[in-house]
């Protein structure tokens, strides 16, 4: 199978372990994906499957990216993500990706999604800047970042100076994310703690390279 599934963020909510502690945690609509193509060393140079996620109206496509889709004998989908495989001989175009054939509970993924966008902030904020003393003296600077640079040397803004912009709406990787539970037949996977993204967004569930970098290493989880 392949070692991730694409899924939408539905919201949080809590679980209950048998001695009573509550463990917050993620609902994610994990699947199902369709097989739009698949990708083998003989062609592509390397095993991979490229999966389909929350199907769209044909005519709201373009006419390559619909004859694409159509190969498969599916139809175009909102999310197009490639996820590799050891064996892509196995499977076939059109061929079902449900989430339990993947994880299962106990299991460690990686899931990326992109932050919440909070547009344009300041230092304090964006990059938790304490501002200055609110002492006698200080006047309309409490939340300013300071000096950017000298002057005489080097004349310049170093790049990478941590300054007001835009701030989040970007691809964010959280690791190491706990599978709690699974609802098969909702198509649900409950994972721990939160993950990034705003409700409804999409989020790419990976398995957790450090753990399988660590599992092949010593031959243990």
């Amino acid at each position: 199978m392949p070692k991730g599934i694409i899924g939408k963020k539905l919201g949080m909510t809590q679980l209950f372990t048998e001695n009573g502690d509550a463990t917050p945690a993620t609902v994610i609509q994990a699947g199902p994906c369709a097989i739009v193509q698949v990708k083998t060393v003989e062609n592509e140079g390397y095993n991979s499957l490229q999966l389909g996620f929350l199907q769209k109206k044909p005519q709201r496509v373009n006419q390559p990216t619909l004859g694409h889709c159509q190969k498969s004998g599916t139809g175009p989908f909102y999310v197009l993500k490639e996820f590799r495989v050891d064996d892509a001989v196995e499977y076939s175009p059109g061929q079902e990706i449900r989430v339990d054939t993947v994880f299962k509970v106990g299991d460690f993924v990686d899931v990326t999604g992109t932050s919440k966008g909070r547009g344009f902030t300041g230092v304090v904020k964006r990059h938790g800047f304490r501002g200055a003393k609110r002492s006698h003296g200080t006047h309309e600077y409490f939340r300013h970042g300071g000096s950017i640079g000298a002057s005489a040397t080097p004349s310049r803004t170093f790049k990478g100076k941590k300054m007001p912009g835009h701030h989040g709406n970007k691809s964010v990787t959280v690791q190491n994310i706990q599978v709690l539970d699974i609802k098969a037949e909702n198509n649900l996977l409950l994972l721990k703690g939160s993950v990034p993204g705003a409700i409804n967004s999409v989020v790419t569930i990976r398995e957790a390279v450090k753990r399988q970098r660590k599992k092949d290493q010593h031959g243990t989880s």
